[in-house]
C-alpha cells in the first residue's frame, strides 16, 4: 500500500485534500501522525527505550586487573581500587608516549585525575577482591600532564541505527536489544565519529527500524536525518549464531554505511554461552568504532551528496554576481590573494612527539599558513588540517623536498617518512 492510499483512510484526509499536498508535506504529515501514535503507544505500555548514558571525552583504560588481600571486604575493595588506579596511569603514560617511564605520582594526585570507576567483573569474599576494572581519567587534567591536545576534528553528525539479527529476525528500536544497550553504553566522546544516538522511545521505534536500512529513496532519508540532525547515517550490524541452546555464541559484526547500506569492514568475536553476550557486545561496538575512523581517515566514508536537500551554490556563479555588484575601488588585491586552500594530511603519528614533529615539519613549507592536527590518534594515522597559499600539488612537491613520500587523493595528502637507502656493500667509507 502506497503513502497515498494509507494517509487517505483517515477520515478528516480525502483523496482530493491529499492530491493538492506535495510530496514532501505527504512525507511529513505521516511522520507527524507515526509521532501521535507513538506518544500514545508509550501512554499505554509504558516508556521504553535506553537512553544514551556515555557522551562524555575522558580517556578510558580498560582490563586493569587487581587481586587484593586485606583485613575485611571494604579494606581490600577499596586497596583494589587505588591499585588499579596506579595501574591504569602507567598504561595510559604508556600508550600515549610509546613506551615506560610514567612520572612518579602520589594516589591523592591521581584521584585528583580520576573521573569514574568502572567495574567490568568483580568477585569480593571477606578478605580479598578480585576484580576487572577500568578507569577513567578526565580530559582537561590529564591531557597537560600527557601533552594531548583535547581538541579532535570529528566527523559530520551520523545517526547510528544498530541492527540485531537474532533468530532469524531482525530488530533495531523497535525493542529492547543488547546491541541498542551496547551502544548506548559505549563512549562516544574520544572518538572521531559524531554519533548521534537515540533512545529508542516516542517515535523512534517507527521511524528507526530494521526495514528502514533497506530503503534506497533518498526523499524519505531527506526528511527523516532531518528530524534528527544529521547528515547520514551508519548502521553497525550483529548477528549472533547459537550452536545450541545455552552453548557457545558467534557474534558476526559489520560495519556499514549510507542509504545504500555500503560495506565498511566485518569480524567475529566469540563467547562460551549466553552470559557473555553483553561484554562481546561492548567489545564488538568498540571495534566497529575503529572501522568507522579508520575509513574516515582513509576518505571512505563521506556524507552522501544526495542527502543534502539545499540546492548546490556555484562558486563562479556567485564570483561573477560579486564582481557585478561590487565597485572596481572597492577591491582589494592584497586581500585577495591571501586567501588560502585548505587541505588534510594524514600522517603516522606513534608518540606524541611525532605530532609535534610532523606539525613543525608542514609549517616550514613556504606558502603554509597554518597547520594543526585536528583528529589525532597516537599509535596510529592522524589528520592535519593545512590551510596553504597554492595548489595541491605546489604542496606536494614542498613536502617531498623534506623528505616524504606523498600520495594524493583530491584535497586530502597521505605522507610518510621517506626510508634511507642502504649503501651497496662494497661500496667505499666517505672520506672524512
Amino acid at each position: 500500500m502506497s503513502l497515498s492510499q494509507s494517509l487517505s483512510r483517515l477520515p478528516f484526509l480525502s483523496g482530493a485534500v491529499l492530491r493538492l499536498l506535495s510530496r514532501p508535506v505527504q512525507i511529513l504529515l505521516a511522520i507527524a501522525l507515526g509521532v501521535a501514535a507513538a506518544g500514545l503507544f508509550a501512554q499505554m505500555e509504558g516508556e521504553r527505550g535506553v537512553p544514551p548514558i556515555a557522551s562524555g571525552g575522558d580517556f578510558e583504560v580498560r582490563g586493569v586487573k587487581v587481586d587484593v588481600l586485606a583485613k575485611d571486604a571494604d579494606s581490600a575493595r577499596y586497596a583494589g581500587w587505588r591499585m588499579a588506579q596506579r595501574q591504569a596511569w602507567r598504561m595510559l603514560w604508556a600508550r600515549t608516549h610509546g613506551g615506560g617511564g610514567a612520572p612518579a605520582l602520589s594516589d591523592s594526585q591521581i584521584e585528583a585525575m580520576v573521573s569514574g570507576i568502572e567495574v567490568e567483573y568483580e568477585q569480593a569474599g571477606p578478605t580479598r577482591y578480585v576484580a576487572t576494572l577500568g578507569i577513567l581519567f578526565d580530559r582537561a587534567r590529564t591531557g597537560q600532564l600527557l601533552g594531548v591536545s583535547g581538541n579532535v576534528m570529528r566527523s559530520p553528525p551520523l545517526l547510528v541505527i544498530p541492527v540485531l539479527w537474532d533468530g532469524g529476525s531482525a530488530v533495531s528500536y523497535e525493542r529492547t536489544n543488547e546491541w541498542q544497550k551496547a551502544w548506548a553504553r559505549y563512549r562516544t566522546g574520544d572518538s572521531a565519529i559524531d554519533y548521534v544516538r537515540v533512545a529508542g522511545s516516542i517515535a523512534d521505534p517507527i521511524l528507526l527500524n530494521a526495514g528502514q536500512t533497506g530503503r534506497r529513496g533518498r526523499l524519505w532519508w531527506r526528511v527523516l536525518l532531518d528530524q534528527y540532525g544529521a547528515a547520514d547515517v551508519v548502521i553497525p550490524i550483529a548477528r549472533l549464531d547459537r550452536a545450541y541452546p545455552g552453548g557457545p555464541v558467534t557474534a558476526t559484526f559489520t560495519a556499514r554505511y549510507g542509504p545504500d547500506n555500503s560495506l565498511i569492514g566485518s569480524f567475529s568475536l566469540r563467547a562460551s554461552n549466553d552470559s557473555g553476550i553483553a561484554q562481546l557486545m561492548d567489545q564488538g561496538a568498540r571495534r566497529i568504532d575503529e572501522l568507522y575512523i579508520r575509513a574516515l581517515n582513509d576518505g571512505r566514508l563521506r556524507p552522501d551528496p544526495s542527502l543534502i536537500i539545499e540546492e548546490p551554490v556555484d562558486p563562479d556563479a556567485l564570483a561573477i554576481e560579486d564582481a557585478v555588484e561590487m565597485p572596481v575601488e572597492a577591491v582589494d588585491v592584497n586581500t585577495a590573494a591571501t586567501t588560502g586552500a585548505s587541505f588534510s594530511i594524514q600522517f603516522d603519528t606513534p608518540d606524541v612527539g611525532s605530532v609535534t614533529q610532523g606539525e613543525s615539519a608542514v609549517r616550514g613549507i613556504p606558502g603554509v599558513r597554518s597547520a594543526a592536527t585536528r583528529s589525532l590518534a597516537l599509535g596510529g594515522t592522524s589528520v592535519m588540517q593545512v590551510s596553504f597559499d597554492g595548489t595541491i600539488d605546489m604542496l606536494r612537491a614542498g613536502l617531498q623536498a623534506r623528505g616524504y613520500t606523498v600520495a594524493a587523493s583530491g584535497t586530502t595528502l597521505r605522507i610518510t617518512r621517506r626510508q634511507a637507502t642502504p649503501a651497496p656493500a662494497g661500496a667505499a667509507a666517505p672520506v672524512p
